[in-house]
């Protein structure tokens, strides 16, 4: 049911704006890579990324055509500044002053972008192909199916895209010579975006389509029991300019005074029976001075608004539900505010995340399972069954991870902190190299 609303029209953060920066991908870039601090620069032997340079029509010329991408309004701002967003505005006084230039208003779906930019900047990026661990497909999928979920366009519209993609990859020699298995790519929305089944349903059937079998993919929501998915975080608005920033927003979110023991950000969908958001937000209100309520109805959390970072920012605890599918962006929000967040479904995290999060589950979260929820616990009286030297340790835990979960602003990466980008990177580079070194490769 949720589907039948426009997710970016919900969830987008972003005003129309005619101007944007566009990436540039010159053919013929050079081949010398930027040195990085956090691995000495011999060490490829087992890491070397071939990009494809890949027609025009599968990403640069999405981004030429920003305006036309969603039916409700512009994208060219969202997708400015190498997939950041415009720069945050009215922080001063939020965050520390010196850390205000490190943060955008980053769109959810940018994920493709950043990656693409990233990635051409990748110190162990080849130009030679017989020498790659790795090939990177840097296809804006999600950008090209994106304008094709509503209205009037026929499913064929939405295969069109990864249809030429697969198209084009067949007639690569290094394709051919692997079947795609040591190819990755970068799926900037939920898999369930491209596994649709029949050809009245939501999405693209992109990823059952011949060719994609075998590729890794990378996305902001994967399908727990397809091996070749992979759950990246979702890009918040944090992305430091330097190992001091990340250090220093540390400390800011461990020393916070934090005045609510939770909170909630969320729009109720009135729609659905029995809506289990609509119940959080009730017994968050029925707690005053325990919660903070921040109901996202229509555009009260869109537009750049500082309202949910502060409301994380003020709370022990956050609640994280589900969203229209099982994970939501505002995991990361909450925890890059070194808020602890409490779950209710084992997918919207625990069975996600597992290269960016603790493998013990209990050690950054709370779970109450939705069932005990609706069943009448109070989630108030859990969260205060926690010591207060039980929370300050979970909290560390979180503050500890958060560098893996944003996307630095250097295209170079960090100086020796490890972000989101290296972890996914490295994590694909292993398992290509395990299924090379194994034969866990099939056509």
């Amino acid at each position: 049911m949720a589907r039948t609303l426009h997710l970016s029209h919900r969830r987008s953060h972003f005003p129309s704006h005619p101007h944007h920066h566009l990436l540039q991908n010159p053919p013929n870039i050079s081949s010398t890579s930027p040195s990085s601090s956090f691995s000495p620069p011999h060490n490829c032997s087992f890491r070397r990324i071939f990009v494809y340079n890949l027609p025009a029509v599968f990403n640069q010329e999405l981004l030429d055509n920003c305006v036309e991408l969603d039916p409700w309004h512009s994208r060219c701002r969202a997708l400015s500044n190498d997939g950041f967003g415009s720069k945050a505005t009215g922080l001063s006084g939020v965050i520390p002053e010196d850390l205000v230039p490190a943060w955008y208003w980053t769109d959810q779906f940018a994920m493709e972008i950043i990656y693409h930019n990233r990635i051409l900047n990748y110190k162990c990026r080849t130009m030679e192909p017989d020498s790659a661990t790795a090939f990177y497909i840097p296809f804006y999928a999600g950008l090209a199916v994106g304008k094709y979920l509503w209205f009037k366009y026929r499913w064929k519209d939405r295969d069109r895209y990864c249809e030429m993609i697969l198209k084009w990859l067949q007639e690569q020699p290094h394709w051919n010579s692997s079947g795609g298995w040591d190819h990755f790519i970068t799926m900037g929305r939920i898999t369930w975006d491209f596994r649709r089944t029949k050809d009245e349903d939501w999405g693209s059937k992109c990823i059952y389509l011949p060719g994609m079998r075998n590729i890794t993919r990378l996305l902001i929501e994967r399908n727990p029991w397809d091996y070749f998915d992979v759950a990246v975080p979702y890009p918040t608005g944090f992305h430091p300019r330097t190992d001091s920033d990340v250090l220093e927003w540390q400390d800011f979110v461990r020393n916070r005074n934090r005045k609510t023991l939770f909170c909630f950000a969320g729009a109720p969908r009135d729609t659905i029976k029995n809506d289990f958001r609509s119940l959080l937000l009730r017994q968050c209100m029925n707690v005053s001075g325990l919660c903070r309520a921040v109901d996202c109805a229509g555009t009260r959390c869109s537009n750049g608004t500082s309202l949910v970072l502060e409301a994380f920012l003020d709370s022990e605890f956050c609640l994280q539900p589900r969203g229209d599918s099982f994970t939501r962006r505002s995991i990361f929000d909450c925890m890059v505010a070194g808020s602890i967040p409490v779950f209710f479904w084992h997918r919207t995290a625990y069975l996600q995340y597992q290269w960016f999060l603790p493998s013990d589950p209990k050690s950054y979260s709370v779970f109450i399972h939705r069932n005990e929820v609706k069943n009448g616990t109070s989630i108030k009286s859990v969260l205060e069954s926690y010591s207060k030297e039980e929370v300050k340790k979970i909290r560390e835990k979180v503050i500890e991870y958060i560098p893996k979960l944003v996307y630095s602003k250097p295209k170079e990466g960090l100086e020796s902190i490890k972000d989101a980008f290296d972890v996914a990177i490295e994590g694909a580079l292993k398992r290509i190299k395990e299924q090379k070194q194994f034969g866990h490769k099939w056509k």
